[in-house]
């Protein structure tokens, strides 16, 4: 779905191909051109969004696509995945720290919050977030203020917050684990991106990205797939998504010893 943020055999595969370009994504597949529909109306806005998706869907990708179609295009695309990092860690990460805040901590030293100032701050996988974190993070957006740890004084921030998260944010804020008032603050616009079993049409123009972009990488000069090859794609359910697709394929033309793919590739 997404072009790294074989060029098609025939002319009108590359027609195709351009017609199911979309600021980089890939997917001439009936949801994804509604995907696309609702991206064009958000991108000129400022509004938050929450992007759900199973991982390997390719959530980073839309959030960096909607930064870049953007006003804030200029600015910094700043990501983190709030499941990495444990929750002290997590905090000064987000909203920075100054000198002497705690044993280490030897210089003042910026936010995530504040290095994205002008332009866009990406949670991915929101829903790992410790809720002693997630009310201050909530402060942050209500006021565009964050306080660093150790710091008794306020700093305006003005960055576009994007989420995102490969659970229900819904599901787990009636489990009581995410609050109520983060989720609607994050949740103004949702994009559901669909998992690649569900648009199987675009298995096609997603392997020949592939296949172009590991020949390039690789060095290799395979011209396609064979007959049957395509079929077997199609029918696997790819549980990884897109991130599995592109990684099979990156394995199948390091091994390949012909000019086009096989199944036992």
């Amino acid at each position: 779905m997404f072009v790294e943020c074989g060029v098609l055999k025939t002319n009108t595969a590359r027609e195709l191909r351009n017609e199911a370009d979309f600021a980089g994504i890939l997917g001439h597949s009936a949801i994804m051109q509604s995907v696309f529909a609702l991206l064009r109306q958000v991108m000129p806005t400022d509004v938050r969004v929450l992007i759900s998706g199973e991982s390997g869907t390719g959530k980073e990708c839309i959030a960096r696509a909607i930064h870049d179609g953007s006003p804030r295009k200029g600015g910094p695309f700043v990501a983190v995945d709030c499941g990495a990092l444990p929750v002290n860690l997590l905090e000064s990460e987000l909203f920075g720290y100054v000198k002497g805040a705690f044993t280490g901590a030897d210089r003042d030293r910026k936010g995530l919050f504040e290095e994205a100032h002008g332009g866009t701050l990406f949670l991915d996988e929101i829903v790992n977030m410790p809720m002693e974190l997630q009310a201050k993070l909530l402060r942050a957006i209500q006021e565009s203020k964050i306080r660093p740890l150790g710091s008794s004084q306020v700093r305006k921030v003005n960055a576009r917050i994007i989420a995102a998260a490969s659970e229900s944010v819904r599901d787990e804020m009636i489990a009581g684990k995410f609050r109520r008032d983060l989720f609607y603050r994050l949740n103004v616009v949702n994009i559901n991106l669909p998992a690649l079993r569900e648009r199987k049409e675009d298995i096609p123009i997603l392997a020949a990205h592939f296949l172009s972009a590991m020949n390039k990488k690789y060095g290799k000069h395979l011209t396609g797939f064979h007959a049957d090859t395509m079929a077997h794609l199609e029918a696997y359910a790819w549980p990884g998504n897109i991130r599995e697709l592109e990684h099979a394929m990156e394995r199948a033309v390091v091994l390949c010893q012909s000019d086009q793919l096989r199944q036992t590739d």
